[in-house]
């Protein structure tokens, strides 16, 4: 099972980034997948999560309404639209499939002006 992050990068506060996670080595489409963010001197946290079956989708408090996580079975990809990005969404962003416990790499987002 592996997962990459990809789309990391310089943000301002307000801008948009869009992250991909690319999966491979089980069946996707079956499988919850989830984000996860680790920002200097805290724990990491649950950002959002997709389910394989139906597509339902839950987000961390700090996140809602600014995130959307979605998926593309076709492709094995999971994305994460991020918008209206604050300063202290600057973290490093796991992919993760619960299922197996596998991490990716992570990707670091740097919001700043």
């Amino acid at each position: 099972v592996q997962v990459v992050e990809s789309g990391g990068g310089l943000a301002q506060p307000g801008g948009s980034l869009r992250l991909s996670c690319a999966a491979s080595g089980f069946t996707f489409s079956s499988r919850t997948v989830s984000w996860y963010r680790e920002a200097p001197g805290k724990e990491r946290e649950l950002v959002a999560a997709i389910l394989g079956t139906g597509g339902s989708t839950n987000y961390g408090d700090s996140v809602k309404g600014r995130f959307t996580i979605s998926r593309d079975n076709r492709k094995n990809v999971v994305y994460l639209e991020m918008n209206y990005l604050k300063p202290e969404d600057t973290a490093v962003y796991y992919c993760n499939v619960p299922r197996f416990g596998s991490w990716g790499p992570g990707t670091q987002i740097t919001v700043s002006s």
